[in-house]
């Protein structure tokens, strides 16, 4: 199966108009097309956004039976559909089903404008299936028919965001390794990292799965029972259940991302000046200085490939589950072994400190 990344990301949300602002007023998205009634979407409003080569569709259900409604019921707006660019939807609509996949949708085509896409649709893990798009024609086109495009002229400003780099999923405890199995079986992705992380007295469990192309990226996260509750813990209690806790956009220039969103309202989470005190001891010279590092709070990492730099944005979530990483990678191809728990340990402190508010308002 040729999967060659991922084509777009579909949220579930209580209201799309609204989300939708938030994400292109603090992150730099714009509206790029619209679908609902009037264009066969029965029972749903769904807008379309676009940042350099990301798409994320927003969907809100219009009726109490539709999935999208049952899902914000359930989880809050949060991610519902991850879907996978391919060469052949049906062959790999086929070959996912006879590793493991559930099949959900069959290949349907979406024609017009120029252009011709072919879904379908399989499962994936807890609440959050695939979508496997095939595209030939005009780039334009998003789903012919059933999503209107919007005016194409190009953006005003510069796109600071490139591409959906991989998506983090917490699972349930005992499930990682059944997790990784399938991901093998159903798409052919392989196992190129893991890792154990303890962030104070908790731990979790991490395993990467990847197309073979490299186009695609899940890192998949469960806790470790044997330590104490930790954040992973609070989202499958929050989330109640499996589910995608952050995307990670790639940008070719990490400072002017933090930069220009966190003029616009963005918060990241804090990293401890300790952390770049220990930094050329741990990795040697970096490409970017640390003197722009520090202040944002950018840590940095590296592979056998080169490097990566990190940060995590605050939590716009009202449950405090889904949230939004930027990283830019100088050669690196899949994690370094010290940012991960370096991440978390700051997520944690957010974390941390929400659960201090929060118990003094009580």
């Amino acid at each position: 199966m040729d999967y060659l990344g991922i084509d777009h990301v579909e949220f579930y949300v209580g209201d799309a108009s609204q989300a939708a602002f938030v994400l292109c007023s603090a992150f730099g998205f714009r509206l790029c097309g619209q679908g609902g009634p009037e264009t066969g979407m029965a029972g749903q409003r769904s807008l379309l956004l676009a940042q350099g080569d990301c798409r994320v569709l927003l969907t809100s259900g219009l009726l109490p039976d539709h999935p999208a409604v049952q899902y914000v019921s359930r989880h809050g707006d949060g991610v519902a559909v991850i879907a996978f660019r391919t060469h052949d939807t049906q062959a790999a609509w086929t070959g996912s089903v006879a590793g493991g996949a559930a099949a959900i949708e069959a290949p349907r085509t979406y024609s017009g404008g120029g252009a011709s896409v072919v879904t379908a649709t399989v499962s994936g893990f807890g609440d959050v299936v695939h979508r496997l798009v095939e595209r030939h024609g005009a780039e334009g086109e998003f789903l012919p028919g059933a999503i209107e495009m919007l005016d194409g002229r190009p953006p005003a400003e510069p796109e600071l965001l490139r591409t959906i780099d991989h998506a983090a999923v917490c699972l349930e405890p005992g499930t990682l390794e059944a997790t990784t199995r399938f991901y093998h079986s159903a798409f052919g992705f392989d196992l190129i990292f893991e890792e154990y992380i303890e962030v104070g007295g908790q731990g979790m469990f991490s395993q990467v799965v990847q197309s073979p192309g490299g186009g695609a990226t899940l890192t998949l996260i469960q806790p470790d029972l044997t330590h104490s509750p930790g954040q992973i813990d609070d989202f499958l209690a929050w989330h109640r259940g499996p589910g995608v806790q952050h995307l990670a956009l790639s940008s070719h220039d990490i400072v002017a991302a933090v930069d220009t969103l966190g003029d616009r309202g963005v918060g990241f989470a804090p990293t401890p000046d300790s952390y770049y005190s220990s930094l050329d001891g741990r990795l040697g010279a970096v490409d970017l200085p640390v003197d722009r590092l520090r202040p944002r709070g950018i840590l940095v990492d590296r592979d056998h490939w080169g490097q990566m730099y990190q940060i995590f944005a605050k939590s716009l979530h009202v449950r405090r589950t889904f949230f939004w990483e930027l990283i830019e990678r100088h050669g690196a191809r899949t994690f370094g072994t010290s940012n991960i728990p370096a991440l978390y340990e700051a997520k944690e402190r957010e974390l941390a400190a929400v659960r201090q508010t929060t118990q003094a308002g009580l």
